[in-house]
């Protein structure tokens, strides 16, 4: 998080002071003062993250993707996810993301690929959010940490894009990371390897296939 001055211009936005909110280990809240746009005043609060967001996207040699499950709190609701987690905004995203999969599926990867960075919600918090593409894939013992309560499946690309197309994930990250991975291989930006294991798992499969799975 920048250092903010008063006085400070935010493009139409002016700050004529901040406090902290709120604070835990995991985030910051700073409430501003502000003069909005139209010149009146007001109050803009935003949550900082004290980690990045980090994603994986695994992908098994037949085409099958690795799910986690765990109730969310916020949303008070179960989801099924890709890995995902955090990291240190001083470490390498990288190392980062091997010991998310790792800790979350107990899997590691011979090869990476970043392939997506995004804001997760920048009208209301600066978390920002880097995804891997990770394949090669070997199987170890998941270690997740005292406060997840994990479950774990896999399913073929093509099953869990549809999952998340239509609704049965609703969790953001994994809907973002899918159909970037499924837009780079229709445009064939992907290493011929991963390629070819994604449409193993059913990507371009015809409806009849795709039932059939």
């Amino acid at each position: 998080m920048s250092q903010t001055k008063t006085g400070e211009r935010r493009g139409p936005w002016t700050i004529r002071a901040t406090r902290i909110a709120y604070e835990n280990p995991w985030m910051q809240v700073i409430e501003h003062d502000v003069l909005r746009p139209n010149g009146e005043p007001g109050l803009y609060g935003v949550m900082h993250p004290k980690q990045l967001a980090i994603g994986v996207l695994p992908v098994f040699a037949n085409g099958d993707v690795p799910l986690v499950g765990q109730y969310r709190f916020a949303v008070e609701a179960y989801s099924w996810e890709l890995p995902e987690g955090g990291g240190a905004f001083d470490a390498e995203p990288l190392d980062s993301a091997r010991r998310e999969l790792a800790e979350e599926t107990g899997l590691s990867a011979a090869h990476w690929l970043e392939f997506l960075r995004f804001d997760i919600s920048n009208s209301i918090t600066s978390e920002r959010a880097i995804a891997y593409l990770a394949w090669g894939l070997e199987q170890g013992d998941a270690m997740p940490d005292e406060t997840e309560a994990l479950a774990n499946d896999r399913k073929p690309f093509a099953k869990v894009l549809a999952m998340a197309m239509d609704g049965r994930i609703s969790d953001g990250f994994t809907l973002a990371m899918m159909a970037k991975a499924d837009y780079m291989l229709r445009q064939g930006q992907l290493p011929e390897a991963l390629a070819g294991a994604l449409r193993a798992g059913g990507a371009y499969a015809s409806q009849s296939e795709e039932e059939a799975r």
